[in-house]
């Protein structure tokens, strides 16, 4: 794949991500990504972006304070 900054080879890799939900910080973890290794950029497919969406609407649901969610467990 293509990086969509850069234009160089983008790579599989796996990236953690902390969302700041205004009651409390979720932190999803090895989230499947595509990362550049010239400009670090990271990208994320459609069903990823969509499992992600998915993840963050069920944490406000249960969340309390911290929560931090393996993306593989939750997919």
């Amino acid at each position: 794949m293509k990086c969509m900054k850069c234009g160089e080879t983008a790579f599989k890799s796996v990236t953690s991500e902390a969302i700041e939900l205004g009651f409390g910080l979720l932190v999803i973890r090895n989230i499947p990504c595509y990362k550049c290794e010239t400009c670090d950029e990271i990208f994320y497919t459609g069903d990823v972006v969509e499992r992600i969406e998915a993840i963050v609407s069920e944490a406000k649901r249960l969340m309390q304070k911290i929560r931090v969610i393996e993306y593989d467990e939750a997919a």
